[in-house]
């Protein structure tokens, strides 16, 4: 045999060889679809964060599936997710950020300025709330799974007393009906929407 012919031959085995590659590569089943179509990044150091660690549960509702795929909390106007927003934010927000987020230790969270400015959108204020932030601000990813983290944040938006038009997390129709909080609004145990009531 030639050489010319033996270099044809070793082409032709190294093609057969790469092409059954290949197709073993395809044959290889497929991961699953993405559970999140956005990257949450710390607020600091703006690294990936890892969605699957933290307090377990509340990654299956749909709001939770809604929010990982769009950025869109759809328990901002939700009067019972709003009643359990207040709960969790004053177990776990209001000591440092005052009872109507007018700010304590903590900075206020019901105007229109954001010591982090990715935090006028929900998903910037859900990274900070996972992830933490600059001094006292710790994580709160073992106390809140991010179906709760989406409650507090509706509650949070539901404080706000800023500017409408600055209410970047509000669609043109909630602007049009946004009303200012006013203190002393509670919303029932029985009121109906997407939240059910707190395990007590």
């Amino acid at each position: 045999m030639t050489v010319s012919k033996r270099i044809l031959s070793l082409s032709a085995v190294l093609a057969l060889g790469s092409a059954a590659l290949a197709g073993a590569v395809r044959a290889q089943p497929q991961a699953g679809p993405q559970e999140t179509g956005i990257v949450f990044r710390n607020t600091i150091t703006g690294e990936a964060m890892d969605l699957n660690e933290g307090k377990p549960g509340g990654r299956d509702t749909p709001a939770v599936k809604t929010f990982f795929q769009t950025g869109k909390n759809i328990y901002i106007d939700d009067k019972s997710c709003l009643r359990n927003g207040e709960s969790l934010f004053l177990t776990s927000c209001s000591g440092c950020h005052g009872h109507l987020a007018e700010g304590k230790v903590g900075p206020g969270l019901n105007d229109n300025y954001w010591t982090y400015p990715a935090n006028t959108e929900d998903v910037g204020l859900f990274s900070t709330l996972w992830g933490g932030a600059n001094g006292m601000m710790g994580p709160h990813n073992e106390d809140l799974n991010p179906d709760e983290m989406l409650q507090v944040i509706a509650w949070i938006r539901h404080l706000y007393t800023g500017p409408v038009k600055d209410a970047l997390w509000l669609n043109d129709a909630q602007k049009k009906t946004y009303t200012p909080f006013k203190e002393g609004e509670h919303f029932a145990k029985d009121t109906p929407g997407q939240c059910k009531p707190l395990a007590e």
